[in-house]
């Protein structure tokens, strides 16, 4: 018969003493349990101890906490948080610099734990940690354990960022800016500053007063990734928390301080690979960086003002710049509409109205003035190229350059917030001060070439637009390091090559349509399901690493999921660091029985999707969100670090439950593998030799027969 389920056995552990082997009952209040542990071992004072657990973060247990502890958990007693506060913070004001080390030391450790946290800041302990930093005594390790304890005691969010005083943002700003500082120091001074930025406004102003953006950039230059890191997130959080009147500013200061170049010489061209923190930086300063474009895209033309008016008069001048202007005003005004008309404007008689619409804005216009000036060679050759057919097949430069830049921002997300969980930044926009506009010239040169490939005519607009958007997006996701390594990308992308790649992706739902080739196919389509739910079960008995998404996600925190051999229990337990291959159920110190499990919940029903965080949880991060529905009313919460990791895991999860596999990969596996196997066969039948009579007794399909690599 199987024990209660409010029943759960542990051992509890105590310094000098056997452990205790109890029947925990999750009924009874846990000081009546932490009673009759210290009666076990004759320890008075049961009031004085709690419960923590002895492997992984060692968390205090409470009440709120206690459902979480599984059959067979160690757990470890341990004095009440109330004590150890007390404790550490006599020790901490000792006079003595060992005893205080020590003290501080342990601080920084515990104060992870939420239940200790919210004892030690009850007893003013942040108030008495940044007079220990105001002091400017505190040198070495022992400093660095101060601002780590500080810091994560600041991160439960019991106390505001707005109570922290003037005199300890100089101080830290202080190590920021000394030009030699301990490193364990200085990332925890970048991050501290970078929390008080995005927690507090009245903060950003007074930490903008003391940090240059110069004294920054110096820290990009050192070897270390991990302050090179820091400093950029401290970059990206002034950025980001910046009134939009400085932001611009801001990019300017950065430009003349050449803060693109020295990324570019220093981490991404370094002699070491880009993390995933580092890379989560580099795409946030990319996306900041284009929503300075923003204001013109969301700016309309206005057709009265002449300023602007005369930015089109200089498209017209650079693109026929040997024609004389007619005397008359009529002969003018007709001459300026033709004109217009071979510069593929739609409105021809007054193309400002063409720069109405937003987006795009003023920053098409931005763009092709751009293009005009620095490309003149290129810019004349397009216009003049199309202006001169006269089959109906000549491509609409203004027209082409308006819809191309709403375009671009569509995939370049301008004015959209970054994602927490994103690391997609592109290197090659860190190669040009001006990629942005360079981007674009590469494109509209892609574009005319296409039009031409497709000898398209002004009906075929749309379609042509919808092929050059899928040729950029696919050589964008081939990452090049360069605008000319974009190029080159591109040329092998013309619209044969896009014919040719959609024919084959299409191959898979357009062949072997016909009754008897469709019948095949299901009879095949269970043992290739059967094959699938194998492959993803066995993905989950290896495992998979997750990211702990935090306040502050550069400390890099680790867990770590995986299945039993079994399939009748999930492992889980927490990494100090990303592993290198698979780990052993050993070191995963939690589980959750299969026969536990409820249900699978994704994106934003998962629990931890409906949290708030400082960045946008927009809608990568959901798609990539799952949580596990388990006994008694629990939840075990991921974000796959990709699309891929997500489809295995909801798939196999949902095959362990014995419901339907259905993301987008097993769709896609289920196509191919039904395809490749369905064109073996039929390959056997065409080797087949029919006898005249009696037909033999006909065979069995072979079975499926052959492993799908993942890999």
């Amino acid at each position: 018969m199987p024990p209660p389920a409010d029943i759960v056995k542990v051992a509890i552990e105590w310094p000098g003493a056997n452990a205790q082997l109890i029947e925990m009952d999750q009924k009874r209040p846990l000081s009546s349990i932490i009673r009759e542990v210290c009666d076990g071992w004759s320890l008075s004072g049961s009031e004085q101890f709690a419960l923590r657990y002895a492997d992984g973060p060692q968390l205090y247990i409470t009440e709120q906490s206690r459902g979480e502890i599984k059959n067979g958990t160690i757990l470890r007693l341990a004095i009440s948080p109330a004590r150890a506060a007390r404790q550490l913070l006599e020790r901490i004001q000792s006079h003595g610099i060992d005893a205080r080390l020590e003290a501080l030391k342990e601080l920084a450790k515990l104060s992870a734990d939420p239940t200790f946290a919210a004892e030690f800041i009850n007893m003013e302990g942040i108030g008495t940690l940044a007079r220990l930093v105001e002091s400017g005594t505190h040198f070495g390790e022992m400093l660095a354990f101060t601002l780590t304890a500080f810091l994560e005691l600041m991160d439960h969010g019991i106390v505001s960022w707005d109570l922290i005083s003037l005199s300890f943002i100089k101080q830290i700003a202080g190590y920021v800016n000394q030009p030699m500082v301990d490193v364990s120091i200085l990332q925890r001074s970048l991050a501290i500053l970078e929390s008080m930025v995005l927690n507090s406004h009245s903060l950003y102003h007074r930490v903008a007063q003391e940090i240059t953006v110069g004294q920054l950039i110096g820290h990009l230059q050192v070897s270390n990734q991990e302050i090179q890191t820091y400093a950029i997130a401290l970059i990206n959080a002034l950025f980001l928390k910046a009134p939009e009147d400085r932001r611009q500013e801001m990019a300017s200061t950065l430009a003349q301080k050449h803060l693109r170049s020295i990324i570019l010489n220093h981490v991404i061209r370094g002699n070491r690979p880009i993390k995933a923190e580092m890379a989560h930086q580099l795409y946030v300063l990319q996306v900041l960086t284009f929503n300075l474009l923003e204001e013109r895209m969301m700016t309309k033309m206005d057709p009265n003002d002449q300023a602007q008016r005369d930015i089109i008069f200089e498209l017209r001048r650079i693109a026929f710049d040997g024609e004389s202007d007619p005397t008359g005003t009529e002969k003018r005004k007709a001459m300026y509409t033709k004109d217009y008309k071979m510069l593929g404007f739609t409105n021809h008689v007054n193309p400002a109205l063409d720069f109405t619409q937003t987006p795009p804005g003023m920053l098409a216009l931005d763009n092709m003035l751009y293009l005009a000036k620095v490309h003149q060679d290129t810019y004349i050759r397009i216009v003049l190229e199309n202006s001169s057919r006269e089959d109906k097949h000549e491509c609409p430069f203004g027209r082409c350059a308006i819809e191309l830049t709403r375009m671009l921002c569509e995939i370049l997300q301008v004015g959209e917030l970054p994602n927490e969980g994103c690391n997609d930044y592109h290197p090659m926009f860190f190669t040009h001060d001006r990629a942005w506009e360079e981007f674009f010239c590469v494109c509209i040169q892609l574009l005319n070439k296409t039009w031409k490939e497709m000898r398209a005519t002004a009906e075929d607009f749309n379609k042509v637009m919808q092929v050059v958007r899928e040729q950029i997006t696919r050589a964008l996701a081939m990452k090049p390091s360069s605008i000319d390594q974009l190029k080159n990308k591109l040329r092998g992308l013309n619209y044969s090559e896009i014919l040719r790649l959609r024919q084959s992706e299409r191959m898979s739902q357009d062949d072997f349509q016909s009754p008897p080739i469709i019948e095949l196919r299901e009879r095949i389509q269970p043992e290739i399901l059967e094959l699938i739910k194998q492959q993803r079960l066995n993905r989950l008995c290896e495992g998979s690493c997750f990211r702990k998404l935090g306040n502050r996600r550069r400390q890099e925190k680790f867990w770590f999921c995986r299945l039993s051999l079994n399939h009748k229990v999930l492992h889980y337990g927490d990494l100090d660091e990303s592993p290198q291959g698979e780990v052993p159920f050993e070191l995963l110190s939690d589980k959750i029985p299969v026969s536990d499990i409820k249900s699978v919940l994704t994106g934003k029903d998962c629990p931890h999707m409906k949290e708030k965080s400082a960045l946008k949880q927009n809608k990568e991060v959901l798609e990539l969100a799952f949580s596990v529905l388990y006994d008694p009313d629990e939840t075990l919460n991921f974000v796959a670090p990709n699309k891929y990791e997500y489809c295995i895991w909801t798939d196999g999860l949902c095959a362990l439950l014995g419901r339907e596999m259905g993301s987008d990969l097993t769709r896609s596996d289920l196509d191919t593998l039904i395809s490749m196997e369905m064109k073996l066969r039929l390959l056997d039948l065409e080797n087949i030799t029919i006898p005249e009579a009696p037909p033999p007794v006909p065979k069995e399909p072979s079975s499926y027969n052959f492993t799908y690599n993942y890999s």
